[in-house]
């Protein structure tokens, strides 16, 4: 009797190759981290890097964006290990595009790509869908230089969700014409949203913003006691959550809002400038910061250009710096290295510095530890009440 045969149906993920240009005014550091932050990008995707090629450059190439040398380099690499794709650190032209994937001949995506796809991969809500779908379809108008397959046929793999491929011709003008519906659609929805809101009443608004993978969700449940979704991928959350919360019977509404990141395509900002409404209107914002990344500064700034550019930089705002328990202390000098500058400072020299440095409140705490958790939710009540007690001078008794 022959033996039942074992089929491995599982899907097994698609292997990626990254490639950066660096040039003159990025630094190596910069450029390594950028390339961090990439292959974390293709590992939320779904995907696995297996390698990693960069060139300094004055420009990326304008027809194949690395060199001729760098080319043959990437595809005998490709063609030994069977990459799937190859992932590029900055958005590519049409061109580009058309050359490196004709080269290549495997599956070419930029980083705008591939954060469109993992937003696809996330949202949940109609508005969250319907602003990926319009950002993908923004992202893919110039790019009608291949053959497509129908729009609304569905491919898997990294890089394919969401609307799909089009022949050029036949469908550029239904892609135009999906715009104008999803622009339309979006409308709709953002007068909804706007009603939500007003419906909610005059409770003091706090919205908490940050980097992406920071805690903000943590946070979220701890404040709030809700059940929101924690990953350790970049993006996780995607739709706006919005909680009641009280303290000491103290009400206000808490929003989670989805996460930014640096080299952001700036079609895809513009969508999703509906959903960062939370925090236009908010009236504090909790900016939490992973103190345990190399980079978390850089993270900061990466934030308050993106509150500047959404009209939201002069409102009140708690710098909370989590996850204090990951925390690297330098190690201890010797004498003989006492002379010697540290890079490093520890995590009570740098409290210090931020607070000489800063007039708004910060806080240093653990989300996943509960350490100094009560301490933040101490800052939080004293802002909130002093907003309430200004905006219903007649119900401070309440409190």
């Amino acid at each position: 009797m022959a033996k039942n045969k074992i089929y491995d149906t599982a899907i097994k993920p698609e292997t990626a190759v990254l490639v950066s240009v660096i040039t003159p005014g990025v630094s190596d550091e910069t450029a390594t981290e950028y390339l961090e932050e990439l292959e974390f990008l293709v590992s939320t995707a779904g995907g696995i890097t297996k390698g990693i090629f960069t060139q300094k450059l004055t420009s990326p190439d304008r027809a194949t964006f690395v060199g001729s040398g760098k080319l043959d380099e990437i595809k005998e690499f490709i063609q030994a290990e069977e990459i799937d794709i190859v992932v590029f650190d900055d958005e590519l032209s049409p061109s580009q595009l058309r050359n490196v994937e004709k080269f290549f001949n495997v599956k070419i995506l930029d980083r705008s790509n591939l954060i469109l796809d993992i937003f696809a991969k996330h949202a949940k809500t109609a508005q969250a869908k319907t602003q990926v779908e319009l950002a993908q379809l923004q992202y893919l108008l110039p790019r009608l230089t291949r053959m497509w397959t129908h729009l609304e046929r569905q491919r898997g793999g990294i890089g394919m969700r969401g609307p799909g491929e089009t022949q050029i011709e036949s469908d550029r003008r239904m892609i135009l014409n999906k715009i104008s519906q999803l622009k339309d659609r979006l409308e709709s929805i953002d007068r909804q949203s706007e009603t939500q809101r007003k419906n909610r009443g005059d409770l003091i608004r706090v919205a908490l913003v940050g980097y992406t993978n920071v805690g903000k969700s943590t946070i979220m449940n701890l404040i709030s006691k809700s059940d929101v979704l924690i990953e350790n991928k970049l993006f996780a959350t995607l739709d706006t959550t919005v909680r009641k919360v009280v303290i000491d019977n103290l009400p206000f509404l808490l929003s989670d809002t989805v996460g930014f990141i640096r080299k952001l395509p700036h079609h895809l900002v513009e969508c999703f400038k509906s959903t960062l409404d939370e925090v236009r209107e908010a009236d504090v914002l909790i900016h939490v910061v992973d103190i345990s990344h190399p980079y978390f500064e850089d993270h900061i700034v990466a934030v308050n250009e993106t509150l500047r550019d959404i009209g939201a930089a002069d409102k009140p705002t708690i710098t909370v710096f989590n996850k204090i328990d990951a925390y690297s202390e330098p190690a201890e000098t010797t004498e003989s290295e006492l002379d010697v500058p540290v890079a490093q400072p520890t995590l009570k020299e740098f409290k210090n510095s931020w607070m000489a440095k800063n007039a708004d409140p910060a806080v240093f705490i653990s989300a996943t530890d509960r350490m100094n958790v009560e301490e933040f939710r101490k800052i939080l009540y004293d802002i909130v009440i002093k907003m309430h007690t200004a905006r219903y001078p007649y119900n401070n008794l309440l409190y």
